[in-house]
């Protein structure tokens, strides 16, 4: 497998091939959490997950694995849980998938019970707070759960525990992933730590939010309050609700906390970067390090961190999900929301000058609605020419109805430049726009199925290898019908 590096905007191989990921997330909760201790969902992927990854075109695992799985007394490393790992890393190789390592963390970590995923108990400083039992949707302890947002705070501000600041620790652990699994052929990179959540400021962050949308809902005159109301009070209609929150109106309320988020990624998140990409980089130079956004930049606050200096190879992952997500609502997801909030995600990709890899989106639904929804998303990422990684792999997922709407044509790897590429699901047409290299590499396509005919200028060479169709061509589009 190629080395898999950043140049501007773009992914490129070790043959100056542009690429593109499609690709699928797995999360592995704590073995207690999912009653197969040690390794939780880890369990999930054998053989045949690789084999139908390979065969539905998912090229990239992003592997959520947790600090308090991996290191749960500080310096003795679960052995049986690594070792896991390897066989994945192995198994990735085989099937040519790409693997970028996830550290993980929901609610900081599992210490309260519920929900929660991440760190270790040691490296949780609560503060004697207790936490608080989920009532409504597992995030909301984000909003006024000061045990978590103690031990937040203690994270970014590096404070001792056991002799070292905690981010010294975690960094640690950071430099063993590296010295294990950077050399290996189907390393992709490091996703530092999923959605850095501010602490005692997100709090404050929640309530600015909720203020603010109560205060444009009262007086928007783009707000229909009785179209809210007749929605809301009956079971049916009730995810339509929702849909007061439109573009308009989340451009309005985001910006409440624009400045809160923006004092955090400056002086937390860009910081705490720069500290684990100086620990990777004294381990090896090889992979990409992935920047996330904290939690409230999912629904479209802007983010404003910046790079390492000096640090070539970095992408940004952005997360997002509609409100509606994880709730009987879903079919009731709401496009121009979503496309709002990643519109901003580009924004702050046009600022960064890298490429993206969309970390987390999606979820789970099998409506019709939920299916155009996620069809939707897809759409709007080939427009911007991203990467994805599909949120989540559970058992029989490749079994369900939303595979065949993710499982589609796009463009692996492109001898050239890429300037757009579109799927028309609805005719089995697939195009793809690039400027050409000087060089006579083959372009590869993923294609579901077989293709019908294929049009890539004249002298085109063509073949179709299982599901790759490999194109050697001078002319710098090409249109391919597909069964």
């Amino acid at each position: 497998m190629q080395r898999i590096t950043v140049q501007g905007t773009r992914l490129i191989d070790e043959q100056g091939r542009e690429r593109i990921f499609h690709g699928i997330n797995l999360k592995s909760d704590s073995g207690e959490v999912m009653n197969k201790p040690p390794l939780g969902r880890l369990a999930l992927l054998d053989e045949e997950f690789f084999r139908r990854s390979a065969e539905l075109g998912f090229g990239l695992l992003r592997l959520g694995i947790c600090w308090e799985d991996i290191e749960p007394e500080k310096g003795k490393y679960n052995e049986v849980y690594l070792q896991k790992v390897d066989e994945i890393f192995d198994l990735s190789e085989k099937y040519g998938i790409y693997v970028f390592i996830d550290m993980h963390q929901d609610l900081w970590s599992s210490f309260g019970g519920g929900a929660g995923n991440g760190a270790p108990l040691w490296a949780s400083l609560p503060d004697g707070h207790k936490h608080t039992p989920v009532r409504f949707v597992w995030g909301e302890r984000y909003f006024w759960g000061k045990d978590v947002h103690r031990c937040f705070d203690h994270f970014w501000a590096n404070d001792v525990v056991l002799g070292k600041g905690l981010q010294d620790h975690f960094a640690e652990v950071w430099q063993m992933l590296a010295r294990r699994y950077a050399d290996h052929p189907a390393f992709f990179g490091f996703d530092l730590l999923n959605e850095p959540y501010p602490g005692t400021p997100g709090g404050k962050a929640f309530r600015k939010l909720v203020c603010k949308l109560v205060r444009v809902c009262a007086v928007s005159p783009t707000v229909s309050r009785i179209e809210f109301l007749k929605n809301a009070l009956h079971k049916e209609t009730r995810g339509k609700a929702l849909d007061v929150l439109s573009p308009a109106v989340m451009a309005k309320v985001t910006v409440a906390a624009k400045d809160l988020i923006r004092k955090f990624d400056m002086e937390q998140y860009t910081p705490f970067v720069a500290r684990m990409q100086k620990a990777l980089r004294e381990v090896t130079q090889n992979g990409i390090l992935m920047m996330e956004h904290c939690y409230y930049c999912n629904i479209g606050v802007p983010f404003s961190a910046v790079p390492p200096e000096g640090e070539p190879n970095v992408c940004y992952s952005p997360h997002g999900y509609d409100f509606t997500v994880d709730t009987p609502a879903s079919e009731f997801a709401n496009n121009g929301r979503v496309g709002f909030m990643f519109e901003e995600n580009r924004r702050a990709q046009l600022r960064l000058g890298v490429p993206v890899i969309v970390g987390e989106w999606g979820s789970h639904g099998d409506s019709e609605g939920f299916l155009s929804h996620v069809a939707f998303q897809m759409d709007l990422f080939d427009s911007f020419n991203w990467s994805t990684a599909y949120f989540a792999y559970v058992e029989d997922h490749y079994d369900h109805p939303i595979t065949k709407v993710l499982s589609r044509p796009y463009p692996m790897a492109v001898n050239g430049v890429i300037e757009k590429f579109k799927t028309d699901t609805e005719a089995k047409t697939f195009t793809l726009w690039y400027t050409p290299a000087e060089t006579d590499l083959p372009t590869e396509i993923y294609l579901p199925d077989g293709y019908e005919s294929v049009d890539a200028g004249e002298g085109a060479e063509i073949a179709l290898e299982g599901h790759v169709l490999k194109v050697q061509t001078k002319a710098g589009k090409i249109a391919v019908k597909y069964r």
